[in-house]
C-alpha cells in the first residue's frame, strides 16, 4: 500500500519529520520533556495544530472513571505518545491502543527517542 492512502498520511509524514529533525540535533539520553518541548517548537514552525499534554476524560459505560495525559494531539486528529525507552515493547503499544479507543481517534504514532535512531510505529483504529 502506498503512504499517501494511509489516513492523515500528509499530517502524520510531518509529524515524523519533526520528531526527525529533533533526534537529529540531541541524538538520544535527554529525558522525555526535552524532546517534548522541542517537538512543540518543530510543531509551530510546520505550522501543525497541536494540544500539548492534554487531559482527557476516560469513561467507562458512559461513566466518567479517570482520565489521562496524552503527550500531543495534532490537529485534533492524531494522537502521539513519546517514548525515551531502550526499546519499545508491548505495553506502550498497548497505551497507545487504549488512548485510540478511549479518545475515539483513529491513529496514533508512538515515537521514541531513547534508540541511536528514531523509532517510531503508526497505529491505526
Amino acid at each position: 500500500m502506498e503512504k499517501d492512502n494511509y489516513k492523515y498520511s500528509e499530517i502524520t509524514e510531518k509529524i515524523i519529520g519533526c520528531s526527525m529533525k529533533v533526534h537529529n540535533f540531541f541524538g538520544s539520553g535527554f529525558p522525555e520533556v526535552i524532546y517534548q518541548r522541542s517537538l512543540k517548537i518543530e510543531f509551530e514552525k510546520s505550522g501543525l495544530n497541536y494540544s500539548r499534554e492534554l487531559e482527557l476524560p476516560v469513561y467507562y459505560e458512559k461513566e466518567l472513571v479517570g482520565s489521562r495525559v496524552v503527550d500531543f494531539l495534532i490537529e485534533d486528529k492524531i494522537i502521539v505518545e513519546l517514548k525515551v525507552v531502550p526499546e519499545l515493547i508491548y505495553i506502550h503499544q498497548a497505551q497507545i491502543l487504549n488512548y485510540l479507543k478511549a479518545f475515539k481517534k483513529e491513529v496514533g504514532l508512538l515515537i521514541n527517542f531513547g534508540e541511536s535512531r528514531l523509532k517510531f510505529k503508526r497505529f491505526v483504529i
